[in-house]
């Protein structure tokens, strides 16, 4: 497994909780030179050390522009997008509170809507399909929440509802459907299946109400085909790539396959996967190896949604996250430990080709490929 990073204190919470939300945000000064082939073509990536969320404006050939920064009040984590791709969601790990902030099209400057409560060290977040509610999953409380949202983007005070599940809830991926919703445990070896109303934002347990993987798997990630045919997870112990079958008529997962996210011969003690991302037309599918520095790249049968592994490419160090454009041209890799991000072009065939590395700055956690409308 990989050794635990050197980050502050969660004994700092409770002094955070009483200031973060009277802490100012103002912006730096964003650019004012833009390149109008690339306008609402934005890269955020969180700098968790720093507590700032870094701006880049994403060219036609994939290169970034850095255009500015924003402050936050407590070290910002992962990244969500609302549905109309004007709102950015933020998961402020050292105060377990989640932020939102409007997305100015044509600059990327992030203005502050508001600071909710949500819990300890929130690991993911996402909208449903409509736009109303936010889900959330937390590592440390061991809980998902439900947040309804308002029409101009902001959180909702109060959670709609809170459902304890299991130990380390880390990953969320919901049904095209908008009925059924996953969350993946990497401390209990689960994945929780739930059934979601989307008229009231109410998640009730599926039947089962979860799906056991191999102990020591520990599923991080997961992500669904945008057919809904079949599901990708990220085994964060177990250094691989995990695929699932999704009943179409119950909405349950029943595994396929399983493919290491490592070269043949390599140990995996000194490595721990993160980030799973599928390209929007669900013909490939990416882990990121954190330890071995590097990402596994895999193509998908669309018939029958097995995946086969086509290369494993190295990255920057420590790559918690990446993000691939909308377009699904290009991935970019945060590098944890180098601060840097790593641009990779996509080939039709899946495979990664390097372009350009980028400094972002120190503890580069989530990085996260928008387009905002004009």
């Amino acid at each position: 497994m990989m050794p635990l990073e050197a980050l502050p204190s969660h004994s700092r919470r409770s002094v955070l909780l009483c200031g973060v939300i009277v802490m100012s945000l103002v912006s730096v000064p964003f650019g004012k030179a833009f390149s109008q082939d690339a306008v609402g073509h934005w890269l955020y990536v969180t700098l968790l050390r720093e507590k700032k969320i870094v701006c880049f404006q994403r060219m036609q050939d994939g290169s970034l522009q850095r255009r500015g920064e924003t402050p936050c009040a407590a070290e910002p984590a992962c990244l969500g997008m609302a549905r109309d791709r004007r709102t950015l969601y933020v998961a402020y790990r050292s105060s377990g509170q989640i932020a939102a902030f409007r997305i100015h099209a044509t600059t990327g400057e992030l203005t502050l809507l508001n600071v909710v409560a949500g819990g300890d060290d929130p690991a993911y977040l996402l909208p449903d399909r409509t736009g109303h509610y936010l889900l959330s999953a937390y590592y440390e409380s061991n809980k998902v929440a439900v947040h309804p949202l308002t029409s101009a983007g902001a959180v909702g005070e109060q959670p709609l509802l809170t459902i304890p599940t299991a130990e380390k809830a880390h990953g969320i991926a919901i049904h095209p459907n908008n009925q059924w919703v996953f969350v993946s445990h990497t401390g209990s070896d689960r994945i929780y299946q739930f059934r979601l109303d989307e008229k009231t934002g109410k998640l009730t347990p599926n039947q089962p109400a979860f799906v056991s993987t191999p102990t020591g798997e520990h599923p991080r990630h997961i992500m669904l085909h945008p057919t809904g045919r079949w599901a990708y997870v990220s085994n964060e112990a177990s250094d691989s790539l995990g695929v699932f079958e999704v009943n179409q008529a119950t909405g349950a997962l029943r595994r396929k396959q399983t493919l290491s996210s490592l070269p043949p011969g390599v140990d995996g003690q000194a490595n721990a996967t993160a980030r799973c991302e599928l390209t929007p037309d669900g013909r490939c599918v990416y882990i990121a190896n954190r330890g071995h520095d590097s990402i596994a790249c895999y193509g998908i049968d669309q018939d029958t949604g097995r995946a086969t592994l086509l290369e494993i490419v190295p990255t920057e160090k420590t790559p918690r996250s990446f993000s691939i454009d909308p377009a699904g041209k290009f991935l970019y890799a945060a590098g944890q430990g180098s601060g840097k991000v790593a641009v990779f072009g996509i080939a039709k065939s899946g495979r990664l080709r390097r372009q350009a590395t980028t400094e972002a700055g120190p503890v580069a956690w989530w990085a996260l490929a928008v387009d905002v409308p004009q």
